[in-house]
């Protein structure tokens, strides 16, 4: 079950919202959450329920056994067994047959592949559950005795599939004090409406384009298809991921819970150090203070800094997905950070820096779209001309352009305008003026409810509406 989607919007929704609201007491909203949240996992993940108790079970205990235990070995070794009954899962079901593939492609093996079915969300689940052991073990934290409290942490459906990655200290006090009101309600709405609005409008209308040049094509396009493949799916991404933080963070306001921001307009970035720093906010943050600030961070010398950065955008990549396609991309990104650490301190003057910034992030997500290398290797061979029935390049002037690009600028222009327009902080700007004028405020959240409105309908009528995330 995603966000847009008609069960979880015209049923599933209203339904968890009045039963939440028609009990006063906190304990039994918290309840009504848990229950719903395992719901709507299980709606998703079906036999696979067992992986998300089976989180919740462990953390809860060890979390125990660690705020009890005085003994700083003892506390360390809980750390490092839950730790690792964490990852168990996650490596069964995510890398197991990638390491098979491995093994067979370098040792000349012949191993059998086992038949895997991936539970939904995994990834970010089982780091929002380590990042609950991990804060009781540095003592950022109070633990909870209550394992449903610990239940409801770990299981929150608004960011359980595809985050926000929520830190425990970040919610640890709004589990038993938070408040709800109308207005609570009303600005949650309304993020979650902009969120729902991006993902099906844009992201949705970008996967098209994208999934044309990258799977019907398979890359084998023209230059013009190129940088149309390379732009689509760069805007994809973006409005879907940043859609669904979107959502997930209006829908935790409308039950009392503030979750961080999760992108801050990245494409505006001057860097690929600022890039980060507005990307994917929570996940980037987590390899920080979890990974490489635990390793040593730059506190150990050029050398070790070098190689502790390298570990945290392998795992990045590795995190992302088991084909060699995702550690590429991670360590791509090392090497542009490498450059501007050490070597460039800007990439020019401002308009200069953001150009360069974006070529190299919207190059850097064809690496991570294609899973199969060969399909970047035939878009990079695209720039030499549009391939031929015979799978042939040749450069021609007439053959920069074909019938079905020119087809996608027409059909798609507008939504490529309002892709750009809305990469950059319009929205922030808006709701600066909506605060200064009650008028202003009721227009733009009428124009927001009828944008919502259409985008429900094309939601309805629709039937491509992937998530990008959502196999993490």
């Amino acid at each position: 079950m995603v966000f847009s989607s008609s069960i979880f919007l015209f049923y599933f929704l209203p339904l968890i919202f009045l039963c939440y609201y028609s009990v006063k007491n906190l304990k039994l909203r918290n309840m009504v959450l848990v229950l719903g949240s395992l719901f709507f996992y299980f709606a998703g993940a079906g036999k696979h329920l067992w992986v998300m108790v089976y989180s919740i079970a462990i953390n809860y205990l060890f979390a125990l056994f660690i705020h009890r235990e005085e003994k700083k070995s003892l506390r360390k070794f809980y750390l490092s067994l839950c730790v690792f009954l964490n990852l168990l899962p996650l490596f069964y079901f995510k890398y197991f047959n990638f390491t098979i593939y491995n093994i067979n492609y370098f040792f000349s093996k012949n191993y059998s592949y086992w038949d895997i079915l991936m539970p939904i969300g995994i990834s970010f689940f089982t780091f929002q559950a380590m990042s609950y052991t991990i804060d009781i073990y540095r003592k950022a934290a109070p633990v909870q005795k209550n394992p449903f409290n610990v239940a409801l942490y770990i299981s929150l459906f608004p960011q359980l599939i595809a985050g926000p990655i929520v830190r425990y200290e970040t919610v640890a006090r709004e589990i038993n004090h938070r408040s709800q009101d109308l207005n609570e309600i009303y600005t949650g709405l309304l993020r979650f409406m902009l969120g729902f609005s991006k993902k099906v409008l844009i992201a949705n209308q970008m996967a098209s384009v994208a999934k044309y040049y990258f799977d019907d094509l398979g890359g084998k396009t023209s230059p013009m298809g190129f940088f149309l493949a390379m732009l689509s799916f760069s805007f994809q991404i973006y409005y879907d991921f940043s859609g669904y933080s979107d959502m997930a963070i209006g829908l935790g306001r409308m039950f009392g819970f503030h979750f961080l921001e999760n992108f801050n307009f990245p494409y505006i970035s001057q860097s690929i150090t600022e890039f980060w720093r507005r990307w994917h906010i929570s996940l980037s943050s987590w390899f920080r203070d979890y990974v490489y600030i635990p390793l040593g961070g730059n506190r150990r010398g050029l050398g070790r800094q070098i190689i502790n950065l390298g570990i945290v955008w392998f795992l990045t990549g590795l995190w992302h997905g088991a084909y060699w396609n995702y550690i590429l991309w991670g360590l791509y990104y090392f090497i542009l950070l490498m450059v501007e650490k050490f070597f460039l301190k800007s990439w020019g003057p401002k308009p200069l820096s953001r150009f360069f910034t974006l070529a190299f992030v919207f190059f850097g997500w064809m690496i991570f779209r294609c899973e199969d290398l060969s399909v970047l290797g035939n878009l990079l061979h695209s720039l030499g001309g549009t391939w031929d029935v015979s799978q042939e390049a040749s450069w021609t002037w007439k053959s920069l352009v074909t019938s079905f690009d020119a087809y996608v600028l027409v059909e798609y222009g507008l939504v490529f305008l309002l892709a750009i327009l809305f990469s950059y902080p319009l929205e922030r700007t808006l709701a600066v003026k909506v605060q200064d004028s009650r008028l202003l405020g009721g227009l733009i959240t009428c124009l927001l409810l009828l944008v919502f409105i259409l985008a429900v309908v094309y939601m309805v009528t629709g039937s491509f509406n992937p998530f990008i995330y959502f196999r993490f």
